[in-house]
């Protein structure tokens, strides 16, 4: 069973109070058992302005699912890293706007990149560059709460500021999106992405320093596509076949307002997570899609503050992934049930083929999300999943030049209510400790020593999951010796391809091999958990020159 921590269940029960008994029941059916059987203490919640939506009481399956446009080029416009050459330039303003969630809800405030919630889909090729102008547009103050305890949230720095990140994109570090290189409104910054990398399904979000969970919660999302010549010769579903499907969850009132939780209690003013009981798909409550009898390619996105994700389909038939964080795997691989932490992406094909009239839920654990409703429109797919889509090397890890032993922690104040989560004991502020050397192989391994799954993500390169091994946490709090108290456990099969986000299970060090390819400078590693990456558990690393 997938553990729940202790901050969560404290938030859930919080919120429960808050949300009242409809909507309690509900919360306590998304915590899972082990909430429901804890009696601790939960942190004093500020009550929202007006009741939350209980999502079960609205109408399923009646807006239909938005497919984010594809984003066109602006013109042409040179960079210094390519003399005489113009390179596509994009212009990505981020703005306010209204959009309804849901049929029968008002419309909600949003944030997002050219309006939009998810923003455009940007499409590059592979070893072909671009330029993205990232634009604040947004009002001089934020519409969520900040939390001016957090660091980088506070009092004296401005309210709305932003930075955006291709989460997965091997860019330059002046490129990458460092949390501490936000711009208030008004201003914008001139990204250029190369590309140097295999096909694959990236997305960008902001990254601001103390305000990363608000402003993504607001919805400054979208995808970033990377496609190459030999990922297209395998015959995928493509068009108007091949379609990112970004989830996410918000606490949604019934003027339709976001919520996001705020602590009255002086003693824990730090909410450590989000869940929200509204499950968006593409920015929509429940929506629909009509489907044919054919194959389909959905790129599976969990853009959530927190939640993890278990999908399935309601027909039974098999999610065939054929790819994750960081591109295709070897083989296709058929899944009942599809698992994603934040910030991870899995490709998977469905084939609807025989199903004409017939309706299939997406399911995250036993509730439906969306639907797909199958309809024949003539058009037929010959096509078949090749046995074979790409090789994966596998790093050696007799290549390593260095193993790095990384502790994730938690400092919890008098009360035992934690009050922010760690990397290595360490500060963000605190000196850079990781400085792999530009091409070298190394081992991290990360030592887990608190109640949570935290999805670990390293900005500018790929990995491979190596494995999991149970360790003595009281030997380790006694002498930082690290015992192991069992065999490694080698990764599922859907994690040995390439990776960029990586769960690391609670008791458990989860061990991971990276070749750090790139232009040096400084980037950062950090939880992808939003409330903990804001709020500590992020560091720093610089790639030194070869």
């Amino acid at each position: 069973m997938t553990p729940v921590n202790r901050s969560r269940r404290q938030f859930l029960r919080g919120l429960a109070d808050l949300a009242g008994a409809t909507a309690a029941a509900e919360l306590a059916l998304l915590a899972g058992p082990a909430a429901a059987q804890q009696g601790m203490h939960a942190p004093q919640l500020a009550a929202p302005n007006v009741p939350l939506v209980n999502p079960v009481t609205l109408a399923r399956f009646v807006d239909p699912l938005p497919i984010p446009p594809v984003a066109k080029p602006a013109g042409q416009r040179a960079h210094p890293a390519y003399p005489g050459k113009s390179l596509p330039y994009y212009r990505m303003a981020m703005r306010a706007f209204r959009a309804p969630l849901h049929r029968d809800l008002p419309p909600t405030p949003l944030w997002g990149y050219e309006g939009m919630f998810p923003g455009p889909t940007l499409v590059a090729t592979s070893g072909q560059p671009l330029l993205v102008e990232w634009i604040n547009a947004l009002p001089e103050h934020h519409f969520l709460p900040i939390d001016h305890h957090v660091h980088g949230a506070e009092r004296d720095q401005p309210s709305v500021r932003t930075v955006t990140h291709v989460h997965g994109a091997r860019a330059p570090a002046a490129s990458d999106g460092y949390p501490e290189a936000w711009f208030v409104p008004g201003r914008s910054a001139l990204y250029h992405y190369p590309n140097g990398q295999d096909a694959a399904t990236l997305w960008y979000h902001d990254h601001a320093m103390g305000i990363t969970r608000l402003n993504i919660y607001a919805g400054l999302i979208g995808a970033y596509l990377v496609r190459d010549e030999a990922e297209q010769a395998l015959g995928l579903p493509s068009g108007d076949r091949d379609l990112p499907l970004v989830l996410c969850d918000r606490l949604i009132g019934r003027d339709g307002q976001l919520y996001y939780p705020v602590s009255d209690d002086p003693q824990a003013p730090w909410v450590s997570e989000c869940h929200g009981n509204a499950i968006l798909c593409n920015g929509k409550l429940y929506p629909y899609l009509e489907v044919e009898p054919r194959r389909y390619r959905l790129r599976l996105l969990n853009a959530a503050n927190t939640r993890f994700y278990e999908l399935s389909l309601s027909s039974g038939q098999p999610l065939v992934q054929v790819a994750s964080d960081q591109g295709l795997l070897a083989a296709p691989l058929p899944r009942q049930r599809v698992t994603l932490y934040p910030a991870e992406r899995a490709e998977v094909v469905v084939d609807f083929a025989g199903m004409d009239g017939k309706r299939v839920q997406l399911r995250q654990q036993s509730e439906a999300i969306m639907e797909f409703r199958v309809r024949d429109r003539g058009r037929r797919d010959t096509g078949a999943l090749p046995a074979a889509l790409r090789p994966v090397e596998r790093l050696d890890p007799a290549g390593a030049v260095r193993e790095r032993v990384l502790a994730l922690g938690e400092r919890d104040d008098a009360g035992g209510n934690p009050m922010m989560m760690m990397l290595g004991g360490r500060h963000w502020s605190a000196p850079v400790t990781e400085d792999p050397r530009q091409g070298s192989v190394e081992i991290w391994s990360m030592v887990n020593l608190t109640g949570d799954a935290h999805p670990m993500h390293l900005h500018l390169v790929r990995f491979q999951v190596l494995d999991r091994r149970p360790f003595d946490l009281f030997a380790w709090n006694a002498t930082r010796a690290l015992k192991y108290t069992g065999p490694a456990q080698p990764p599922p099969p859907e994690e040995m391809g390439w990776k960029d986000t990586v769960r690391a299970d609670p008791g458990m060090v989860t061990r991971i091999i990276a070749r750090f390819e790139g232009e040096p400078g400084r980037y950062v590693w950090h939880c992808h958990l939003l409330e903990h990456e804001d709020n500590e558990m992020m560091r720093p690393f610089l790639l030194r020159p070869a």
